[in-house]
């Protein structure tokens, strides 16, 4: 006798007994199918990845070191201002290096220029050093890096004395840098060569990392033109662009851009590590690079972010920035795949880390370079040349960060180089550049000098470029323009810029700032100066006025080509910027914070 299950109904339709019978069977099929999927799954992971396929490989990256060795004045994170400095980013990168196989450290810019005066009292021969001492393997140039002309920075990257003043050591000559700075963007006008290597490739077992180092394209705006006379910088995109198929032609298909330029978002009070409302001229080109570009590390805005931007092709790409003076620092974790040659991004992550003093100890290293050091800074630095009666500070809060508004600091300099040339050649009106003032000069004392003494060394901090002070005739009318570009062209680093006025000039002020969230822009419209007046008198548009500016302003630094227009053989040079300062605290102190009431904000 058998058994079969071949019920069917009168009309010929499975019977309902089979019915559930076929059911079960389907429902089995479905969970083998199903089982079958995640076991095919599971076996293509473990066939795509397997053992010894992919290398870990961790990037540490800062920025915008400008010289800051030593462990005060680095600023704060969330209002503590023990943060920071090179003894202490040393020791956090050694912390962070540890127990990794691969590690590389990286910069992106600006590691020299506008730094206090340990380091720049000696053109940056400290800042290198201790660069050296903490293990930077490769960073981009930035603009500060061009600050003394390119010729200076091949003596920083290749050593030797400088020109002017000598060895600082007669039997330790500067060495230069142990670390490779990389210019692709930065071209030659007669021959299209680069002063400085387009980028370096490191190999990690068989994979092969570009490291490619730009400098933001409006570098010629932002440093003294004498010393970049017959260098074009380029676009940022185009550069990069242009030497992905070069780089891939070499086998190299990971790639990572040191670019010194960034951004700016509103994170959290005290957090490092957000990326909220991210904008800036960053956006635009994170948007436009190839995404054959796996990481964009950035500089110049000295705001930190860590941001997972989206390139053309949709996929995320890590961007970040470090803040600035060794206060915080980004840690890549990089997975590169043996077979692709390249970045894993799906796998690979960032975060940035905070430089506390309160939880890291000095690195002895870089404290060796502070000590060696230290004996001509004192003989230098700490001689007192003034005083003043209160803080005399940089817009902006935190204090310095707004470039965009009227300072007692720019004012200050401003006066002190109209007095300083007004009795040498006349001068009625000065201006000074925003960007020229690095610190603020504080009234309780940093050392042994006093209450309200002002050393040498923070008057150089204050005021760190050593630009020639320029004498000339401008008209009515010139002068007004030169006020109409504080609003600064679309698509800067910044939209408006302050320009410190000497005493006894005033003027009404109104523009519009329009900020675009979604294309990443803050931007100038428009700007209306009225109502300019000198000592209380109209300032006649056809007349000509006696004006002093520094080198930088004059040959149209910061995009102010109006004073560009003025003939040189027309302009006479006089003393440097510091000294002019120095002089008029010396003269006048104690000196008060200037107002800055001298632009009326209309609304």
């Amino acid at each position: 006798m058998s058994t079969h299950l071949e019920h069917t109904s009168r009309d010929g339709s499975p019977s309902e007994g089979r019915r559930r019978v076929l059911i079960l069977v389907a429902v089995f099929a479905m969970i083998m199918a199903s089982l079958a999927i995640v076991s095919t799954s599971a076996s293509a992971k473990k066939k795509a990845d397997p053992p010894g396929q992919l290398i870990d490989v961790q990037l540490l990256a800062f920025n915008d070191y400008h010289g800051h060795l030593e462990a005060g004045g680095n600023g704060s994170i969330d209002g503590d201002r023990d943060v920071g400095g090179g003894e202490y980013l040393s020791s956090k990168l050694a912390e962070l290096r540890n127990g990794h196989k691969f590690s590389v450290t990286v910069a992106a810019g600006d590691l020299i220029g506008g730094s206090p005066a340990f380091s720049g009292l000696f053109h940056d021969e400290p800042s290198v050093e201790s660069l050296n001492a903490m293990g930077l393997d490769v960073s981009g140039v930035g603009n500060h890096e061009f600050d003394e002309g390119i010729t200076e920075l091949l003596r920083m990257q290749d050593g030797g004395c400088h020109p002017e003043d000598g060895c600082y050591f007669e039997d330790d000559p500067y060495s230069g840098a142990d670390f490779q700075w990389l210019a692709a963007n930065t071209v030659s006008e007669t021959t299209g060569e680069t002063p400085l290597p387009p980028y370096m490739i490191k190999r990690f077992n068989n994979v092969k990392v570009a490291f490619i180092g730009m400098t933001l394209e409006a570098t010629d705006t932002l440093v003294a033109a004498a010393g970049i006379v017959g260098w074009d910088f380029l676009d940022e995109v185009e550069t990069a662009n242009a030497l992905v198929p070069e780089l891939q032609d070499q086998g190299v298909e990971a790639i990572v851009v040191l670019l010194h330029e960034g951004g700016s978002q509103t994170p959290p009070p005290g957090e490092v590590d957000s990326c909220e409302n991210i904008s800036g001229p960053i956006v635009a080109i994170n948007a436009g690079l190839d995404p054959a570009i796996d990481v964009l590390i950035t500089g110049h805005t000295h705001l930190p972010y860590n941001c997972m931007l989206e390139d053309s092709d949709g996929k995320d790409r890590i961007v970040t920035s470090a803040y600035s003076f060794g206060r915080v620092v980004s840690e890549f974790n990089l997975v590169l795949d043996k077979r692709t040659k390249d970045i894993r991004r799906d796998l690979s992550t960032a975060q940035n880390h905070s430089v506390l003093q309160s939880t890291t100890s000095p690195d002895p290293a870089v404290t060796a370079v502070i000590e060696k050091w230290q004996p001509l800074f004192d003989e230098q630095g700490n001689v007192p040349i003034g005083t003043i009666t209160a803080d005399i500070t940089r817009g902006g809060d935190p204090t310095g960060s707004d470039r965009g508004v009227e300072s007692a600091a720019g004012n200050l300099v401003a006066d002190a180089q109209a007095w300083s040339t007004s009795s040498l050649l006349g001068a009625e009106i000065a201006f000074m550049n925003p960007g020229g003032v690095r610190s603020d000069l504080t009234y309780l004392a940093s050392g042994a000098e006093g209450d309200g003494v002002v050393t040498f060394g923070e008057a150089f901090s204050f005021q760190p470029f050593g630009n020639t002070l320029f004498t000339f005739s401008m008209t009515g009318g010139q002068i007004v323009s030169v006020l109409e570009e504080q609003c600064q062209p679309a698509g800067s680093s910044r939209a408006f810029l302050h320009l410190g006025v000497s005493d006894g000039f005033t003027y009404d002020l109104s523009k519009t700032i329009v900020v675009d969230v979604d294309a990443g822009t803050t931007t100038c419209t428009t700007v209306s100066v009225t109502n300019v007046e000198l000592n209380g008198v109209p300032l006649d548009m056809g007349a000509s006025y006696v004006v002093t500016a520094n080198n930088f302003l004059a040959d149209g630094g910061d995009n102010f080509t109006t004073f560009a227009e003025i003939d040189p053989s027309d302009r006479v040079s006089s003393v440097e910027d510091l000294e002019a300062l120095t002089s008029y605290l010396g003269t006048f102190g104690p000196v008060a914070p200037p107002s800055t009431d001298r632009v009326n904000e209309l609304p």
